[in-house]
């Protein structure tokens, strides 16, 4: 008990630093892989409190690494700090007021993740230097989780082989462990090639790769009737041949994003894919290569982990928000639907209240939660080395991902309680494993035992790098 008030305690004292972090990186919200300022901002943190900073993690120049302590376990603590395209959002207003500028916003709570996560190592280095303890704490400053792949690149390099644990969180409606429940997916460019010609004087002359690309959309679309019901397949036009419709488009390119429950299931899935691709081509006399952009593995559980995380949260409580944070996630509920409210709570198996703005409970270990499921480059992470992820609450229950509602969340002090809350609990976790070496053993043993049948094969091609432009150039 000792350890972890004292844990806390050191939370607190680097709180508003953290939180000035989050707020200036929600400021200058910066895509996969162009998350520069962003990176800086975490590297400037990283080496004013004293870590040793390793920059360009993986060739990537958007990752950086801090590290503290000495001798003993290595815990890594991961953080995030990307945004996404147009999520621009006013902060602390719930209407739509989208901000001038090129529309990117924190429709995620990145700028969350990465500050807590910085916040919760930067506790477990002081921890360790005024305890004389021998270990190591990480912190991992990871770009391009939403569709790059990141971790995936930075564990291939080895930048997590000589690591024992990582702890990670995400911004959320309650507070609880992360159930270790995700989609493995790449992502995949193909690029039809045609021939071009006057569409009214010589259509037979032309040979339409746009076509190519609709037969194909077609031939996928139907296909999700004869695929398993957790696979998620989309896609986006990167090239739609040029915005002339009196010729003939020579050239057009697709990008599909294919989910499934683990790899072994994705690469079939992929398979197939290919071949509709090829079938469209043949149909449509063109040509089409492929490029794979980026690629993401499953979440690996680890029980003594959760476990260990579960028990900090119940020590810490729920967070302590205030009235006035209730009245704005009312606000913000008014913006939502009763679908939206009722499935935040049964996707972490709980009963629906609808007049509950805010979480105020730590979701139990055993709830089974039901609902859709997204995809994480975490995952790959956690087949490298034993993992556990935090659910932290920083927004009003129903918020949608990927919203400007959450955008709007993420400068309040729902946000700034949520991400200070959740930093003791990931620092609490790390203090246990390097204290409790029967825990790490646990843990590792756990790992062990999971990847045994099915040894870990990064889903990334050797020769694809990190797509520093996502562009689908």
């Amino acid at each position: 008990m000792q350890n972890t008030e004292e844990i806390w305690r050191l939370v607190d004292a680097k709180a508003q630093d953290a939180i000035e972090l989050s707020d200036r990186v929600w400021g200058m919200p910066e895509l996969c892989y162009a998350e520069v300022r962003s990176c800086a901002e975490h590297t400037a943190m990283l080496e004013a409190h004293g870590f040793r900073v390793t920059k360009n993690v993986a060739g990537i120049p958007t990752a950086v690494m801090g590290e503290a302590g000495e001798g003993g376990p290595v815990i890594a603590i991961l953080g995030e700090y990307d945004a996404l395209p147009g999520l621009s959002q006013e902060a602390g207003v719930a209407e739509h007021r989208p901000l001038p500028g090129d529309g990117a916003g924190h429709g995620c709570g990145h700028n969350l993740l990465g500050a807590a996560s910085l916040l919760a190592a930067s506790a477990v280095k002081d921890w360790l230097a005024a305890n004389g303890v021998k270990a190591r704490v990480r912190y991992y400053g990871c770009p391009a989780e939403e569709g790059g792949a990141a971790k995936g690149f930075m564990v291939r390099a080895g930048a997590f082989d000589d690591v024992d644990m990582a702890i990670c969180w995400h911004p959320a409606a309650f507070s609880g462990v992360n159930e270790a429940v995700s989609l493995a997916n790449t992502r995949i460019d193909f690029s039809f090639t045609g021939r071009s010609s006057h569409a009214a004087a010589a259509p037979h002359l032309g040979r339409s790769a746009l076509d190519a690309v609709e037969l194909m959309n077609v031939g996928v679309n139907y296909m999700r009737e004869h695929m398993p019901s957790d696979a998620r397949i989309h896609y986006a036009y990167l090239d739609a041949g040029g915005i002339a419709p009196n010729v003939v488009q020579g050239t057009a390119k697709v990008r599909y994003l294919i989910r499934a429950r683990d790899l072994t299931e994705l690469n079939a899935l992929v398979a197939r894919v290919r071949k509709i691709g090829d079938g469209a081509a043949l149909m449509t006399e063109t040509t089409v290569t492929t490029k794979v952009v980026s690629a993401v593995s499953n979440l690996l559980a680890n029980t003594p982990l959760e476990q260990a995380m579960h028990d900090n949260l119940l020590r810490l409580g729920p967070p302590q928000f205030d009235e006035e944070d209730r009245a704005f996630a009312r606000e913000i509920q008014k913006t939502l639907s009763e679908e939206d409210i009722a499935t935040a709570f049964r996707r972490h198996g709980l009963k629906v209240e609808r007049d509950k703005p805010l979480c105020d409970i730590i979701v139990p270990l055993d709830a089974e939660g039901s609902g859709g499921v997204g995809s994480t480059d975490v995952g790959d992470v956690s087949w490298a080395v034993p993992t556990v992820q935090a659910r932290g609450a920083t927004y009003a229950i129903g918020t949608p991902g990927h919203s400007w509602q959450l955008t709007a969340q993420g400068k309040t002090g729902i946000a700034h309680k949520g991400l200070v809350h959740v930093a003791k609990v990931m620092a609490g976790t790390a203090v246990d494993a390097i204290i409790r070496p029967e825990l790490l053993a646990a843990a590792k043993a756990d790992h062990r035992a999971r990847t045994a049948a099915t040894p870990y094969v990064c889903p990334l091609p050797p020769d694809v790098n990190p797509p520093i432009r996502m562009s689908g150039d």
